[in-house]
């Protein structure tokens, strides 16, 4: 068994040529390119077992020789894909499963007679071996289709794959790559692309979520493993978001950016670092920008609809619907336009560089301690910021129930993050309620969100629809107010499941 470390990226076909003839690969090279045609035929079980068990089972013909390769385990951290990997020769075209058992690796049981061929990847592979900053990485050029019956799909992709050395110079590299042409961090293999092939399943929004830890974890793998799990929550939405094929696609992106920050201030907590500061502030950056198209959407779908479709012969608010719609398009250009930069893709880049750099191995002695113990003093400091926050709530004007929200929204984050440490249950029930509190909060503050924006189009249509639409939020923010003071005093009653006692 051996562990695949690698690292991909999409480029478009005319650019992989500008780079294939690129003199800095000859510069980086450690001999000549090499040219191969790669047929690979994937097997799984009709209800797709493999998959479900995050394994891949295929046959590739490479010349004349057949390799049989499964891989498993592993994931994608920051871009970077690491898998286990079991790979022999075979004769021909056929599984030899016993021969896959007897180098150590295990398929489940229930398979062994239900596989079956499901989709082929056919590309060309220009390969060849780089020496950079101390570290042997095979570069491949890869170019061809993925078929699944009928349907194909184009392969335009590089692999930089380490052979030797830091896996922070796969992400070095392509930096230096990316100078040269545009690339963008591709997160889905190609296995994973022939699967959504074949199964014909439209893409899925991808909802938050943090990897499970256990207190036996140290906290630099903790964040790690969280900063890791936030990247990849963005970057599975972004594709939905570029093509605006759902509002939600954009607000699980800014999710993910929300939760990133938290993680990025905890790190801080830990020890201060100048490429840690530089990353916290773009993201920061992103999660303004992206949030002033958030608020369009949410007055949009959620504030301005509503009133229109009670009364929908109302002439001025159509008139406030389009101009609602045309600076809510304008937004999402820039959001669009943010997404596929080549700046987006270089913070992405930094980031998996900065994962795998030397930050984690030179923490403070101080960072050793235990994680149950930075969790609830993390915890403590949240809630204490939220109790601090909702003091006098019934008479709290916009401004502080809004950073009454934010302190709610970052104890949320810690809660789901370090809730499954302790005994379990407990973190749940406080988190729903915490959440529900949350959700008022929200409304409120997406109130007065809409009486700015109300007041950026006071110029462009007519003032008896804005009055309207005043009239029928300040009746709206009556009845939310009356609910925070009863979910208010429902949260401030809850003991916080962290304590020891507990």
């Amino acid at each position: 068994m051996s562990v695949e470390t690698e690292l991909k990226l999409s480029i478009t076909p005319g650019h992989m040529e500008t780079l294939r003839r690129h003199p800095l690969l000859r510069q980086l090279a450690a001999g000549r390119a090499v040219n191969r045609k790669l047929y690979s035929v994937y097997f799984d079980t009709p209800n797709l077992a493999l998959h479900d068990h995050a394994m891949a089972l295929r046959l590739r013909r490479s010349g004349r020789q057949w390799l049989q390769t499964l891989k498993g385990g592993g994931g994608v951290r920051a871009g970077l894909h690491q898998r286990s990997e079991w790979e022999m020769p075979v004769q021909g075209e056929a599984l030899d499963l016993d021969a896959i058992e007897a180098a150590g690796g295990e398929l489940p049981r229930s398979t062994r007679n239900k596989l079956q061929p499901l989709f082929v990847t056919d590309f060309s592979r220009n390969l060849r071996l780089l020496h950079f900053e101390g570290a042997e990485i095979e570069l491949c050029l890869d170019s061809g289709v993925i078929r699944a019956g009928r349907k194909k799909r184009p392969i335009s992709e590089i692999e930089l794959e380490l052979r030797s050395g830091d896996p922070e110079k796969l992400f070095r590299l392509a930096l230096v790559l990316l100078d040269s042409v545009p690339l963008q961090v591709e997160s889905v293999s190609k296995a994973e692309h022939g699967y959504r092939l074949c199964s014909g399943k439209p893409q899925q929004v991808v909802k938050a979520g943090f990897p499970q830890l256990v207190p036996s974890q140290s906290i630099a793998s903790a964040l790690q493993s969280m900063i890791a799990s936030c990247l990849q929550h963005v970057q599975a939405n972004v594709p939905g978001a570029i093509f605006k094929l759902n509002e939600e696609y954009l607000h699980q992106v800014r999710v993910g950016l929300r939760r990133l920050r938290v993680m990025l201030v905890m790190a801080e907590t830990m020890c201060a670092d100048e490429t840690l500061h530089q990353l916290h502030a773009e993201v920061a950056e992103m999660c303004v920008e992206f949030g002033r198209m958030r608020e369009w959407d949410v007055f949009i779908t959620q504030t301005l609809a509503p009133i229109c479709e009670r009364l929908p012969q109302h002439a001025g608010l159509r008139k406030v619907m389009v101009a609602g719609e045309k600076l809510r398009s304008q937004y999402h250009v820039e959001v669009v336009r943010r997404l596929q930069s080549s700046a987006y893709q270089r913070l992405l880049l930094r980031f998996g560089a900065w994962m795998y750099g030397p930050y984690w191995s030179g923490l403070p002695a101080g960072a050793g301690q235990e994680l149950l113990k930075f969790a609830r003093a993390v915890l403590d400091k949240r809630s204490s910021q939220v109790v601090r926050r909702g003091k006098h709530v019934a008479s709290a004007d916009a401004s502080r129930l809004h950073q009454l929200r934010i302190a709610c929204k970052k104890l949320r984050y810690s809660a789901e993050m370090f809730g499954p440490l302790f005994p379990e249950g407990k973190h749940k029930r406080y988190v729903a309620g915490l959440s529900g509190l949350q959700d008022i909060l929200g409304v409120l503050n997406d109130l007065a969100v809409a009486e700015r924006l109300l007041a950026e189009m006071q110029d462009r249509v007519p003032h008896d629809a804005l009055d309207l639409i005043r009239g029928w939020m300040a009746h709206e923010r009556t009845t939310q107010k009356s609910a925070l003071a009863k979910a208010w005093k429902r949260f401030s009653g809850k003991k916080a499941f962290w304590n020891r006692t507990g």
